[in-house]
């Protein structure tokens, strides 16, 4: 018989609980046990929720207080010495997050998607040791509620992978000593219980270093059966395909291997034939872990029809391609969605893989299932036909594009910049966004329930505008920005104001630690009814004689920081946004506003974690980039900031979108960053982030002087802007004012 299995289980909760926890303890409003209560909680609901959907393989270790790489962190005793002498819950926050002494570790996005985890730190000195309380705990937690769970855990060659050496040593020098401890830890696991399951996550088998590092797996997957006693090892991959590495997981004790059957842009026909010669069980990821459309159930039961001639039943496991991390809770709060019949969030794929797993099964299906199956039969029919995704002008605009370029070349348009602005020498600015202050979501939230009228919302907003000009110009900031109080998230505010986006009340998914966003979802053709920005930065600029940057999101980073519809192709999708911003762009310039920041964060984020599916990505992101801002004046200068990335691969796709300005996250990495900006030999103006604004931690002058100098030995003055490494909204306004006025003197004293 076929079993069914969840990769993983969210864990911020339904309605964000554990980060509502978080924050009131490091506001000193709570104590830790307030926190590991509402966790508690968490991590019982969520197990039930499996365990009552009749899930047969259900997770622990998968909870995290913060990142599961930085529990790993924790587990191995991988500890930065910065944070020597710390322990318990100040060392595991302060690693995260920073403390008056020390800076957060690094932060990056987990693959290609919009999650961040902790980078951990090593050396060619580090020397692991284990700590396995959590997971033997939360084992033994599952067991109480009548569940024998499988324990995830990040397997040893993606944890190195994805790690950083302070010394510029390999880290896979390290390989022997940390499987060392993988063996002593999935040993003690292994003692739990008469037969224990263990998931071990390799998606960076999926990735293009798989080629690096698949001659090491099987003598290291060898070492790591031979020590799990009566354990069974599940080898896991997901987001792409996983070929090299399933050519040799199979011919090692493994007792599964998991391949994603949604992402894998490969044909693994090859993989599914290694997994059933070898007589492994194949743990088949069919419903999709990082979107929010239903299964087309009837499709699915054809596909596993289709797996079931190449490996047997009782061998063919079914479950979501990746971790339900990625994807809401449940449909249950979305009381008045109007798509809400074409939406599955995490508790509902519960439901689709064990009707996937019934059929399989050639089960008879519980009444409940048969309505569901009806129902989805239903949905997937009128999706298909529904004039709500179709519109035929949109359309036609899309297929009439010839050009894609400004008509001036860089050269010429910095000169009419510089001319324009006339300012000073390592300009400052901030990223776009500052403080969304409780009393700030109220008022939105209060105007949104129709509390107070519009104009009693706009004078408040413009209240809040008004000190946030002020500020700026008290600290003597160059170029301001209006602070963005009417926004709720960067991409959720332009969707709300674009034909073709729908809107969750409660479709929350963590981003890091206790961030959370809520992305639009993006279910039909797209198009601006009307201005979407220009009223507020207006008024801005109004308020002020200095420079007021006008703020958009680009319209890659609105795709892929949505849930976009899964029957249009990406390519087409960008196009249409790149049309709506194009629009706006034009409105801004002709209303005066000199610049104009086109925020592509997510940029890198989309990347397709192979090399062969690259160049088309590129290609149509970069192309919709362009033609975003192709109708900006030659004196209008575009700005462009990406979040965390590794750059090195990317650079001249960079050059290639032709911004004047790019700003980048680097606080945490040095300079490693901006030294292939100097390599290439990069012409455009770059704003390296000079302070972390991911850590409540407020930087001295002294410490932004020696980041300046720092910059100024990799790129001249003359190139530079000085600003903070990303956007504001998430601090607090008593971290703000005096980071930004450290800058701004910082700056002084090098002019």
């Amino acid at each position: 018989m076929s079993k069914s299995f969840i990769t993983g289980f969210a864990r911020i909760g339904e309605q964000r609980e554990l980060k509502f926890a978080l924050e009131s303890y490091w506001a000193n409003k709570s104590d830790f046990n307030a926190v590991k209560s509402v966790a508690e909680q968490l991590r019982i609901r969520h197990l039930n929720y499996q365990k009552n959907a009749g899930i047969d393989y259900i997770s622990v270790g998968d909870f995290s207080y913060y990142d599961i790489m930085l529990d790993h962190c924790i587990a191995f005793g991988a500890i930065p010495k910065r944070f020597s002498g710390l322990s318990g819950e100040e060392l595991y926050f302060s690693m995260a997050r920073g403390n008056k002494n020390a800076v957060a570790m690094e932060m990056t996005k987990w693959f290609n998607t919009n999650y961040h985890y902790i980078v951990p730190e090593l050396s060619k000195d580090t020397k692991f040791s284990l700590d396995s309380s959590k997971y033997e705990a939360e084992y033994k937690e599952a067991k109480t509620l009548g569940i024998k769970p499988k324990i995830n855990l990040i397997g040893p060659f993606t944890y190195l992978a994805l790690s950083k050496t302070t010394d510029n040593s390999d880290a896979f020098s390290l390989l022997d000593s940390l499987v060392s401890v993988y063996c002593e830890l999935v040993a003690k696991l292994s003692k739990l219980d008469d037969e224990v399951v263990i998931e071990l996550d390799e998606p960076i088998f999926v990735t293009d270093k798989a080629l690096l590092l698949v001659d090491k797996l099987k003598s290291v997957y060898d070492k790591i059966c031979a020590s799990a006693n009566n354990a069974k090892i599940i080898f896991m991959t997901f987001f792409e395909h996983a070929n090299e590495a399933v050519k040799e997981i199979v011919k090692t004790p493994v007792w599964a291997v998991g391949l994603d059957a949604v992402h894998n842009t490969s044909c693994h026909g090859g993989s599914i034939k290694a997994i059933n010669e070898s007589g492994k069980v194949l743990f088949a990821g069919l419903i999709n872990g990082r979107n929010i459309w239903i299964a087309d159930l009837q499709a699915l039961s054809q596909k596993i029809e289709h797996l079931a001639e190449k490996i047997p039943n009782e061998r063919l496991y079914i479950g979501t391609s990746c971790s339900l991390l990625h994807v809401p809770y449940s449909l249950k709060y979305e009381t008045d969605l109007k798509i809400k019949q074409w939406l599955s969030y995490g508790v509902e794929k519960l439901d689709e893989v064990a009707i996937l797993t019934a059929i399989a099964n050639k089960a008879t299906l519980s009444s409940k299932q048969i309505e569901l199956l009806n129902a989805n039969k239903q949905a997937i029919a009128a999706r298909k036909s529904s004039e709500l995704i179709n519109d035929e002008a949109v359309k036609a605009r899309v297929k009439s594009l010839t050009t894609f370029e400004r008509q001036t070349p860089y050269s010429e348009r910095i000169k009419a910049q510089h001319n324009e602005f006339n300012l000073p020498v390592l300009p400052t600015t901030t990223i776009g966004s500052f403080p969304q202050t409780p009393e700030l979501r109220a008022t939105r939230n209060a105007f949104k329930k129709g509390e107070i009228s519009q104009d009693e919302y706009e004078a408040k907003i413009k209240i809040y505008i008004d000190e946030c000009v002020k500020f700026q110009e008290e600290i003597d900031l160059d170029v301001l920005v209006h602070g963005e109080p009417e926004r709720n998230d960067m991409v959720e505010y332009f969707g709300e104001q674009l034909k073709g986006y729908a809107f969750s009340k409660n479709g929350w998914v963590q981003s890091y630690g206790s961030r959370c966003v809520k992305p639009p979802l993006l279910f039909g053709d797209v198009s601006r009814p009307q201005a979407m920005t220009l009223k507020w930065i207006s008024y801005a600029q109004s308020k002020t004689k200095r420079i007021m940057k006008g703020m958009l999101t680009g319209p890659i980073t609105i795709m892929n920081w949505s849930f976009v519809r899964d029957d249009l192709s990406r390519a087409d999708i960008a196009k249409q946004l790149a049309l709506c911003i194009y629009d706006e762009i034009n409105d801004l310039q002709n209303a005066g506003i000199k610049i104009i920041q086109v925020d592509e964060a997510a940029f890198k984020e989309g990347y397709p974690l192979r090399k062969e599916n690259i160049s088309a990505y590129e290609k149509f992101a970069v192309d919709c980039f362009k033609l975003s801002v192709s109708c900006a004046n030659a004196s209008t200068q575009i700005h462009t900031h990406m979040c965390y990335s590794e750059f090195n691969d990317i650079i001249k796709t960079i050059e290639a979108m032709d911004a004047d300005v790019i700003s980048i996250e680097t606080a945490r990495s040095g300079n490693e960053l901006l030294k292939i900006f100097k390599s290439v030999g990069y012409k455009q103006e770059v704003g390296p982030g000079v302070y972390d604004i991911h850590s409540p931690r407020v930087p001295s002058v002294d410490e932004i002087k020696t980041q300046i100098s720092a910059l100024l030995e990799v790129l001249p003055k003359e190139q530079l802007w000085i600003n903070p490494d990303c956007g504001l909204k998430t601090r607090k306004w008593d971290e703000v004012k005096p980071s930004l006025k450290n800058m701004c003197d910082a700056v002084k004293a090098f002019r």
